[in-house]
């Protein structure tokens, strides 16, 4: 696959769509918003008073302060590797991400109650999900930022993070499921422009390439970051495999939302990656 902007705003123009599509569903169309309250229900049901605190960390990371921070050191490794431009694209994403997600919540405002959150109804201005925007955003913007040979890497992580971060705000009630898909996909359509100008800027004046390097430890990243993940995963199964099986039928709602976020920032991450290494 060649380097050419057309393919970056094509997968802005997809993402745009895709916005418009979830928000169409999540406030018009009645058995997608029961399905939204189901899932939501679901990772509701799972927090525990010992489990909120750890919950309440990781949603924190996405914060505006460690968001800052986060994105300043992915705009110093670009400058490191003196991608200006890229640096330049990494700030505008991360600002515009934010600035977007901020102006469309009071915008879009939309009731949703549901009689079950009883008193913790979810704010009206809530699509798409801040926290959600803020974690796909710097997880696209790290694959910009570092060499190639890690990019592979950082598109793990950052799904990884990204994930949790989705999962913790869903478990302590901030949004509903289609807030976090909103929040993805705004992050991926301003890191999908971003991705076009770079490129463009490439083809008008070139940069001279980074000579290709094998690390393996870059190699096995990737590998072993989804192990540690699914041994995590497996080992908590383990610990109580029939209150899982019981929890698994009572909610099927909610495996199949958990599944499909997981898979959009898998999606997300992963073509980041591989369209960030393609050939010029």
């Amino acid at each position: 696959m060649a380097r050419t902007p057309r393919i970056a705003l094509l997968a802005a123009l997809a993402c745009a769509a895709g916005l418009l599509v979830t928000l169409v569903l999540a406030y018009f169309s009645p058995p997608f918003v029961g399905r939204d309250a189901a899932t939501l229900q679901g990772f509701i049901d799972l927090n525990r008073p010992r489990l909120t605190p750890l919950l309440s960390h990781i949603a924190h990371l996405a914060n505006p302060v460690p968001y800052g921070l986060i994105g300043l050191a992915l705009v110093v490794i670009a400058l490191a590797r003196h991608r200006g431009r890229v640096a330049i694209a990494i700030a505008v994403v991360l600002i515009c991400s934010a600035v977007t997600t901020e102006w469309l919540k009071p915008l879009l405002s939309h009731p949703r109650p549901q009689e079950w959150l009883g008193d913790g109804q979810i704010a009206a201005a809530s699509w798409p999900s801040g926290h959600a925007t803020a974690a796909m955003s710097l997880a696209l913007c790290s694959v910009l930022a570092v060499p190639a040979r890690w990019r592979p890497a950082a598109a793990t992580a950052g799904g990884l993070f990204s994930l949790a971060v989705a999962y913790a705000i869903l478990a302590l009630g901030w949004h509903f499921p289609s807030d976090v898909i909103g929040g993805f996909l705004v992050a991926a359509l301003w890191a999908a422009l971003g991705v076009a100008a770079i490129w463009r800027l490439d083809e008008l004046y070139p940069v001279t390439a980074e000579p290709p390097r094998r690390s393996p430890l870059a190699e096995h990243a990737p590998r072993i970051l989804v192990g540690a993940a699914l041994i995590g995963a497996l080992l908590i199964a383990a610990d109580r495999p029939r209150a899982i099986a019981e929890y698994a039928q009572e909610h099927p709602a909610f495996l199949l939302g958990a599944a499909t976020i997981a898979a959009l920032a898998a999606i997300l991450t992963a073509a980041a990656s591989a369209v960030t290494t393609a050939r010029r």
